[in-house]
Parts: C-alpha cells; structure tokens; sequence
C-alpha cells in the first residue's frame, strides 16, 4: 500500500494572469484577495506540517488558484524559495503548480527544474480552438501540446485540467478533449463541470439568457463517459468537479450549473450503476422479479455500489422487481464484484465492462 497524500494549497488569486476566462472569478474561488508572500507560504506550511500524522506519509505543496508562471521571475523564485527549503530539509516530498499553456517556455521551465519542482497542471479546459476563443481563453490548442511536450520532456510530471459544459462546447466536443488528453498521457487530470460564479461575464451571459448550463443529470452523464475513458487508459483521475467551500455553494458564490458537494461520488455511483445493468441484463433481466440479490465488493466500493442515499439500489430494484439487495463488504480486489442469486455467484470485472461498454457505443 502506497503512502497516504496530503496537500498544502497556497492559493494564489489571479496573480499572474491578465486574461479574464469568461468563467472565472479567481478571487471568489479561493477566497482570498491578498497578494501572496513568503511569509504567508511559510507560515501556511507550518501550520498545516503541525496537523498531519508523523511518518509514512508523503507531502506535497501545491500552489493553485493563478497562473503561477506568468507572475514576474523574481517573485517567482521567492516564493518557490520557501517550499524548496522545506523540500531540502525532508519535510515536504513535492511541489506542483498550476499556470497556462502560454506560460511555458525554456526559461521558465529551467527555473522551476532549479526549484525542483515536480508537477506542473496546465489549465487547458478545452482542445477545440472554437471554445477556447469563445470563453476568451487567450491561447490556442496548438500552445496546449507544445507545452505539454516541453514539459514531459523537461522531466517534470504533467497534469491536465479540463472543463465540461463550457460556452460553445457540447458531449463530442468534451469527449474530444478526453481522448486527446489520453494521447498526452499525462500523470493526473482534473475534470470540471463550468459553474456560472458571481461577479463573471458568463453570469451576464446567463442573465441574458445567452447560456445556459449543463442540468446536474447531464453534466453527470458526460463526466461518467470521460471517466470511464481514462480509467480504461489508465489515466489517474485527482479530482472530478469543483472543491466546495463555505463560498462556494449555490445560492452563495454559484449562481447556477451543476454543483454539488459530492459531484465526484455521483459519477462514480453512475458508473457501478452501468456495470450492475449489464451484469443483471446478461442473468436474466425481467426472470429477476421478486429475487432478493447479493452484491459483494471491496469496501471502497461499497458507497458507489449503494448511490447516494441508496439511489442505484432503489433504481435497481424497481427497474427489475427485485425484493431486495444486501450489499456486503469483503476483501475481494477491487476491480471485481460478485452478484449472488440463490446459490449461485456471478463475477464480474469492473474493467471488462467499462471496455465492453466504450466499444458498444464506439468510443474506443
């Protein structure tokens, strides 16, 4: 088993970033609207160090909320200064970043190798031009992959984010950009639903009525699909949907689109939802009625099995007239689930169904 992870974020807002995404409001998204110091990293550090477990773990500061490589190189090197400090000294075991494709080049990349840096996330949201210049991201699909390879071949790991929902895009186009993801072969993704924040020209775009946002059942939809594509691909998957915050929430700084605090929990559900459907479609289907059904998995599974408030087991039972399902714990790999009707034990593999399923709807 691996060392368990855990992140000091040092949000920086806006710093470095003249562009104005049509999305974003860096400073209600963090919630913070000073400028960052070293003496506000150091001391951010601290206190975070002074609330973790000792030994055995791994820890990772990581600076989000800007365009970190587009603030000046002076500054720059004073704030990494303070991370590397603690790096060299065996208190923390990585840096990562985040900053835009267009903030990429020989010098910047040699100056976060001195700092020793260790993962650089680019926010490139979409791979269609058409989006991009559509939400006034300022760089190009071209710039995407230049960096990306500049960065893979600088040593350092890459990171991706993208968004769903974005003005202008649709499902293809999202799925689109998965699939080029994959072809970058990046060490982490990011995957976001666009929220409409406060404060954004895409909130007067809503309030004309020039856009509206996915609904959460559709945003959950196409999230599943593009999840489901880079677990196939082996594609490790950080985060899915926005960190919700005492901000950000709706009714406070989300004025609409598909939030939710547990978004990430709802695709995982939606996918184990698709694999017992196959699995009790290939049983029998309809000669299920009134069976009562067991379902065997790891425990980490159990809840996405479940759905949230036991949503995949009410649908799953009015869909076939079952009695009942009992969902029981077991220490079986994770990737498989065993089905139990009677005496008897279906085993499936979470893996085969999800390529099963892709290929069905031609999406690999």
């Amino acid at each position: 088993m691996g060392k368990k992870h855990f992140i000091i974020p040092i949000f920086v807002p806006h710093l470095g970033c003249p562009h104005d995404c049509i999305f974003c409001n860096q400073r209600r998204i963090t919630g913070l609207s000073t400028d960052v110091t070293p003496e506000y990293i150091e001391k951010t550090i601290e206190e975070y160090l002074s609330t973790f477990p000792r030994g055995g773990i791994n820890i990772e500061v990581a600076f989000y909320g800007g365009s970190f490589t587009g603030i000046d190189m002076d500054i720059q090197r004073k704030l990494l200064s303070i991370p590397l400090g603690y790096k060299r000294k065996c208190k923390i075991d990585g840096i990562r970043l985040s900053t835009r494709p267009d903030y990429i080049n020989r010098e910047i990349l040699d100056l976060l190798q001195e700092y020793e840096v260790d993962t650089i996330e680019l926010g490139v949201q979409s791979l269609r031009d058409e989006v991009l210049n559509k939400n006034g991201r300022g760089h190009s699909s071209d710039q995407v992959y230049i960096a990306a390879k500049s960065i893979k071949n600088s040593g350092f790991n890459l990171g991706l984010q993208m968004m769903i929902g974005l003005v202008g895009d649709t499902r293809d186009g999202a799925i689109f950009t998965a699939k080029e993801f994959i072809k970058l072969n990046p060490y982490c993704v990011r995957i976001y639903p666009t929220l409409v924040i406060k404060n954004t020209y895409l909130e007067r775009m809503y309030e004309r009525g020039d856009y509206n946002p996915l609904s959460l059942e559709k945003s959950i939809d196409i999230t599943t699909d593009i999840l489901m594509l880079f677990e196939h691909y082996k594609i490790n998957v950080i985060r899915v949907g926005l960190q919700p915050t005492d901000r950000v929430s709706l009714g406070k700084d989300v004025v609409s689109g598909p939030f939710h605090p547990s978004y990430r929990q709802l695709v995982e559900s939606n996918i184990y939802r698709i694999l017992l459907e196959d699995c009790l479609d290939g049983i029998g289907g309809s000669t299920l009625s009134n069976a009562v059904i067991g379902i065997k998995s790891n425990g980490k599974n159990i809840s996405y099995i479940a759905g949230q408030k036991a949503s995949n087991t009410k649908y799953l039972i009015n869909r076939y007239g079952l009695k009942d399902i009992r969902i029981y714990k077991t220490d079986m790999p994770e990737n498989l689930i065993g089905i139990c009707i009677g005496n008897r034990e279906h085993r499936i593999d979470k893996e085969e169904i999800i390529e099963k399923n892709l290929r069905e709807r031609a999406l690999i």
